[in-house]
C-alpha cells in the first residue's frame, strides 16, 4: 500500500490509466475484428469500409503509447494483406 500522499495519488492515477488503456485497447481490436471477419465471409466492400475505420484507430493506439508503434504496422499490414488477397479472388 502507498505510504505518502503522492504514491496514493500515482495509485488512483494508474487505475484510471489502466481503465482507460483497456477500453482504448479492446476498440482496436473490435475494429480489427470487424475487417477480419468482412474478409472471412467474402464482402470485400464491407471489408474495405472496416479497413478505414480501423486503421485509424489503430494509429491513435500507437501514437498514445498503447500499443507499440511496429505492432500497429504489423497489424495494418497484415489486414491490407488480406483485403489484397481478397480482392485478387
Amino acid at each position: 500500500m502507498a505510504n505518502s500522499k503522492s504514491a496514493e495519488k500515482r495509485a488512483r492515477q494508474a487505475v484510471a490509466r489502466r481503465a482507460r488503456n483497456i477500453t482504448q485497447r479492446s476498440q482496436a481490436r473490435t475494429s480489427v475484428k470487424r475487417v477480419v471477419t468482412a474478409v472471412a465471409k467474402g464482402d470485400a466492400q464491407e471489408a474495405n469500409e472496416a479497413m478505414k475505420a480501423a486503421t485509424p484507430v489503430i494509429d491513435a493506439m500507437a501514437r498514445k503509447g498503447i500499443i507499440h508503434k511496429n505492432k500497429a504496422a504489423r497489424q495494418k499490414s497484415r489486414l491490407n494483406k488480406k483485403l489484397k488477397a481478397l480482392a485478387g479472388k
